[in-house]
């Protein structure tokens, strides 16, 4: 897995450094203890998970978070704080893992292990696997038409059912890469395949209808730029 950590205090990010050389799959492309270097890095979207602190100078782990979130980057987060008054704000944001300092290298390495089993998740050819308790649903890629996120859960909108899941927006769309799929909107994940029409619902958004569903999902003005630019 390709990571990026930042924390402004160097002793935090050399310990940091110590647990992931260990880590065999790991492949660290920036370690920086500048806040402003690694809003730079996450921008080339090179990274799959990004470790941070979340109180620094300029720009705060938060707001990395929320940019990585805002974009739509295929970047899971994880925050290693000694803060414990941003939880909530965390969850909002769907952050992986919410890591209070001092902590034990066992207990990284165990988000970590749990980072890898949500990747796998998604890598079985064609399919997406959904694991809740004691059950799990396998449902073919190609049959997703859009995913939606509202409060604790997401709910993904196929050509004949619904599912409800606690993945976050940015591990979904971790696990469906293809192509067509496309982060619309910070709560919306839509597949190009089964859209019927864009329609302007605000200066800054549009509304976006589908074949196989009368349910309907949001696109921002960047984004609909972006298609432009690059698929119409």
């Amino acid at each position: 897995m390709k990571v990026g950590i930042v924390d402004d205090r160097q002793i935090d990010l050399d310990k940091l450094k110590f647990i992931l050389q260990e880590e065999k799959d790991v492949e660290l492309i920036f370690a920086t203890t500048d806040s402003e270097e690694a809003y730079q890095e996450i921008q080339k979207n090179k990274i799959e998970l990004l470790i941070a602190d979340i109180e620094m100078p300029g720009i705060s782990g938060y707001e990395l978070a929320d940019i990585i979130q805002t974009h739509g980057l295929l970047i899971t987060v994880i925050f290693v704080t000694a803060k414990s008054g941003y939880a909530v704000q965390a969850f909002e944001l769907n952050v992986h893992d919410y890591i209070l300092k001092p902590y034990t290298k066992e207990r990284l390495q165990q988000s970590l292990a749990r980072f890898r089993e949500k990747q796998h998740a998604g890598n079985l050819t064609g399919r997406l696997v959904l694991k809740q308790k004691g059950h799990i649903e396998m449902i073919p890629k190609k049959d997703i038409i859009f995913a939606e996120r509202t409060g604790r859960s997401t709910t993904i909108y196929t050509i004949d059912d619904e599912h409800t899941t606690y993945l976050s927006m940015n591990e979904l769309e971790a696990s469906l890469r293809e192509n067509n799929f496309v982060r619309s909107h910070r709560s919306f994940l839509i597949n190009l395949h089964f859209v019927k029409s864009f329609s302007v619902y605000t200066k800054k958004s549009y509304s976006v209808t589908f074949d196989g569903t009368k349910k309907i999902a949001m696109l921002t003005k960047d984004k609909m730029d972006y298609l432009q630019k690059y698929y119409f």
